[in-house]
């Protein structure tokens, strides 16, 4: 969580004191929700670590989850050229929605690489929370080594799809993503740290 965002560089004065506040999943980057914040408010999300806005119907601070157990948990904050917008990422515990959505905007059916980023966030749960009935949670009970092997089948099985033009491609390469989250979170690396390397390497090329 951040504790070193610098609230005197946003402008307060262009809206009466309030700015807008667009909330991200911090791991899917689905955009939550967008609320309302104050000085006071701003300084309760980052003394509290849990996302706070100004409700502008009750008039007064309003802290997502509050009556529904489903708060926002402060990652970082980012503010825009124009110093008077916020962007919150967190994480959602829960629907954001209070229709029960993921997300205020609804829940958006089309698959994009969000997907990738729930499953990993599953999967870290399973490790953390074990389901007896899970394979994810059993998968990982067996050990890096047994984990390791499933890659390594699905690696066979993906190539051998696509050598052989198999209609099954797509399916044996998502099998093949999902063990390779798994061997992922068993090892205790998050997948954003791939993804950094990906960037890296990509600026890299660009530059």
């Amino acid at each position: 969580m951040t504790n070193r965002f610098d609230s005197d560089s946003i402008d307060w004065n262009k809206n009466n004191g309030l700015v807008p506040a667009i909330v991200q999943d911090a791991r899917s980057l689905r955009v939550l929700m967008l609320g309302y914040a104050n000085q006071e408010s701003l300084q309760q999300t980052l003394s509290t670590g849990l996302v706070t806005f100004f409700s502008r119907s009750k008039q007064r601070l309003w802290q997502k989850g509050e009556t529904s157990g489903n708060v926002l948990r402060l990652c970082d904050i980012k503010l825009d050229c124009d110093k008077d917008t916020l962007l919150i990422l967190a994480e959602p515990q829960g629907p954001t929605c209070h229709l029960g959505t993921e997300s205020c905007f609804g829940d958006d059916k089309n698959a994009d690489l969000s997907v990738l980023a729930d499953l990993a966030a599953t999967i870290h749960q399973r490790r953390l929370m074990p389901k007896p009935d899970s394979y994810t949670a059993q998968l990982i009970a067996g050990g890096l080594t047994r984990i390791a092997q499933k890659v390594g089948e699905e690696g066979v099985e993906t190539a051998l799809a696509a050598a052989t033009k198999s209609p099954d491609l797509a399916s044996e390469a998502a099998d093949l993503l999902y063990h390779l989250l798994v061997l992922l979170e068993a090892s205790e690396l998050d997948f954003t740290e791939v993804l950094q390397v990906l960037l890296g390497r990509s600026q890299a090329k660009s530059a």
